[in-house]
């Protein structure tokens, strides 16, 4: 089977150049975008290559997110990851970003602690990892925190609803909003963060009709996760779209493809080339120059005739 670079896709070089030659995304493109009612695409991305083949495909947003805990490290979640791991990552997909909006996620720690800190973290990631902005999770209660970070001139991601990082909190991943009292409160964080200032707003979990009403009421573009068709944009985890995952996927997830099947068959097949030795094969090592082939015969003839 023969690979061509860029995950085997033929037209790869054709869709760099389509990418390049689209208008770069920016905080103002995705409040655009809301105003004329076009969806706004967004998948995580932990490493280089996975970050050039999504910005190239088109994809608006690229999202460090901090389940490369779970997807990348093989952490039981995402409270373990640290700024430093996430930081590494993030500088990896800057170098594969180009066209897309380049979002980092706030680890667990690095904003809670106090704003100092928060601010401090933030800034590393845009002076350091190259991001455009940060992701933050919490509703009403991270307002006045997201005002000093934007006051700082980084944009702010929010997200509300299911918020991995408080599982512990919440008992679980578990779906929210599905109270009166629940939905009156994602209300009041939407508003919350919409007059914040965010430049984006994260909706996971929760129930579509709940999304609907909050990308209804707030002018910031709703990026939705397990929150159903209704919200401006969608999110996945790139793991989660082409089957790199090892734990059963969530309702909302869609594989778009198989690439653990296409690994797994690749590895095998070479495994079963070299044991039977074929790989490599003459053509794919390489060989002497003709003078210097000849010279080296001639030394190991003589050293043969030596030896008789």
């Amino acid at each position: 089977m023969s690979l061509t670079p860029f995950g085997g896709r033929p037209d790869a070089f054709a869709a760099s150049s389509s990418s390049e030659r689209r208008p770069k995304v920016t905080t103002a493109t995705l409040r655009e975008l809301k105003l004329r009612h076009e969806p706004i695409t967004c998948l995580t991305a932990y490493d280089y290559a996975a970050a050039r083949l999504v910005d190239e495909a088109g994809i608006d947003i690229v999202l460090v997110g901090d389940s490369l805990a779970q997807a990348v490290l093989g952490y039981e979640n995402t409270l373990s990851v640290t700024m430093d791991e996430m930081l590494h990552h993030v500088k990896a997909v800057r170098r594969g970003v180009k066209r897309a909006l380049l979002v980092a996620d706030m680890p667990f720690g690095s904003y809670q602690v106090d704003s100092r800190s928060a601010l401090a973290n933030a800034a590393r990631f845009v002076k350091e990892g190259g991001a455009e902005a940060v992701k933050i999770e919490g509703g009403e209660k991270r307002a006045e925190l997201i005002r000093q970070i934007i006051d700082a001139e980084i944009p702010v991601a929010g997200h509300i609803g299911l918020t991995p990082q408080s599982v512990n909190a919440m008992g679980g991943y578990k779906v929210q909003g599905k109270t009166l009292s629940g939905i009156e409160q994602l209300m009041r964080d939407a508003v919350a963060l919409d007059r914040a200032g965010v430049a984006l707003l994260v909706l996971e979990g929760i129930p579509r009709e709940v999304a609907a009403m909050i990308t209804a009421e707030v002018g910031t573009p709703t990026i939705g996760i397990g929150a159903g068709p209704d919200c401006d944009g969608q999110v996945l985890v790139f793991h989660d779209l082409v089957n790199l995952t090892f734990t059963p996927p969530a309702k909302f997830v869609r594989r778009y493809g198989d690439a653990a099947a296409l690994i797994t068959g690749a590895v095998q097949a070479f495994c079963d080339d070299v044991k039977t030795h074929q790989y490599p094969s003459d053509d794919e090592s390489y060989h002497l120059p003709k003078e210097t082939k000849a010279g080296l015969d001639t030394v190991l003839a003589r050293k043969r005739a030596m030896g008789r």
